[in-house]
């Protein structure tokens, strides 16, 4: 693949080619419609952060687009200003079409379209977990803007209920996510359906091997916004561990929710069952808690979550399927109840905190037998992360202690 490469170099800003070596310093420098500038400086959008600034320029001049960059650096708008600047104007239905993983990341980019646009009629949703009825009328009206997740729109395109033959723009976002979700095959279905003539934006926290054939066979002649060579969470976030035993998780998180410093928490367990658990524990300790998880209707993640930004709730308890789907910009604390099973999902997690250059706080609980997934993680990251004292065992180590290994003699009946 024939690509132009834009690195992130901390003391010289970004590299680029010629074409692109005037860095956007300013959204103010952008030849946009009047319009959208003026919805841009209401948002208080001023200084675009580094994968805006390489990504929006070549987006702009139609040039498609492979941007990598943790999470909380702000691609969302990198697609979305070219998107809105770019969408064609005369024809008709689905001129655009972004993919994501989550419901809530789908959610999400809705509302940040519609804060620029301010054009509700213009776009349609396609997820599941909620009626269809509304999303097909969307679509019927036709909606310019296409935002899906892969399952859902491809059971659409089988029911022949709606069509791409007009999509001009293409946008992949979180695509290392629905790798792991496995929704790469119904992606590469997808694109199939989209029109070979088209500007195809693609964006992701990692690239990972297995995608870089989707990226071969979708992106054309390329520029490459590289802003996440090592994997990293961003500089402003403090990342801490305590040891504990698995038994004694839940103490300490309430006596570390007696700090009134951590004033809002995401909590994530490794399964649903133990979210549950989890929630049931600190309502019984009267903290203002909800969950967010799989097993969860629409309505009430959608209702959990918007009452969480609220401060109604001090804590929401998560799984890994919103690690992704939240953006809360005042988030002050992520909390690791369980260390997740693969590196990825950590910086995945943490990356919910510490967003947009603020400051935010890291907390992992490690017994003893997830002491191989932290230095995993560590491994990953490069250096080690900090061990804290147990404030439930103050007299004990900061080190989880060594599973034991009880070797049993056979027995010999006679």
């Amino acid at each position: 693949m024939k690509d132009r490469l834009i690195k992130d170099q901390p003391k010289e800003g970004i590299q680029a080619r010629p074409e692109h070596r005037n860095e956007l310093k300013l959204f103010s420098e952008l030849n946009l419609s009047p319009a959208l500038q003026q919805q841009i400086a209401a948002a208080n959008f001023i200084t675009p952060t580094p994968v805006q600034a390489g990504a929006i320029p070549p987006a702009l001049e139609g040039r498609d687009v492979i941007a990598t960059a943790q999470t909380g650096t702000g691609k969302t708008l990198s697609f979305l200003i070219p998107l809105i600047e770019r969408m064609p104007k005369t024809t008709k239905g689905a001129a655009a079409l972004v993919l994501l993983p989550t419901r809530e990341l789908a959610m999400q980019v809705l509302d940040h379209y519609r804060h620029l646009t301010h054009a509700k009629g213009t776009a349609a949703l396609v997820c599941g977990g909620l009626a269809e009825g509304p999303q097909l009328d969307a679509i019927r009206r036709g909606a310019r803007l296409i935002v899906a997740t892969p399952g859902r729109l491809e059971d659409y395109l089988d029911r022949k209920l709606v069509n791409l033959s007009g999509i001009k723009i293409l946008v992949l976002d979180e695509v290392d996510r629905m790798l792991d979700m496995g929704f790469l095959p119904d992606v590469r279905r997808i694109i199939t359906q989209v029109p070979t003539d088209r500007q195809t934006l693609f964006f992701s926290a990692t690239l990972p091997p297995q995608i870089s054939g989707l990226v071969r066979e979708i992106l054309r002649d390329p520029v490459r916004v590289e802003l996440a060579a090592k994997a990293a969470p961003v500089q402003t976030l403090s990342q801490t561990l305590y040891a504990v035993p698995q038994e004694n998780k839940t103490d300490l998180l309430v006596e570390l929710l007696k700090d009134n410093a951590i004033f809002s928490a995401i909590a994530f367990t490794r399964t649903k069952a133990r979210a549950n658990r989890l929630a049931a524990a600190l309502q019984k300790h009267r903290i203002p808690v909800n969950l967010i998880h799989g097993d969860r209707s629409q309505s009430q993640r959608t209702h959990a979550l918007e009452n969480f930004k609220q401060g109604r709730y001090r804590v929401l308890v998560a799984t890994d399927i919103a690690a992704r789907g939240i953006d809360i910009s005042s988030l002050g604390h992520v909390i690791n109840y369980d260390v997740p099973l693969v590196a990825a999902d950590y910086l995945h997690r943490v990356g919910r905190t510490a967003r947009a250059k603020a400051a935010g706080d890291a907390i992992t609980f490690v017994s003893s037998d997830e002491e191989p997934l932290i230095k995993q993680i560590e491994y990953v990251l490069g250096k080690r992360l900090e061990r804290s004292q147990n404030p439930l065992f103050p007299e004990a180590s900061v080190e989880p202690p060594k599973a034991r290994v009880v070797y049993r003699s056979r027995s010999r009946r006679r």
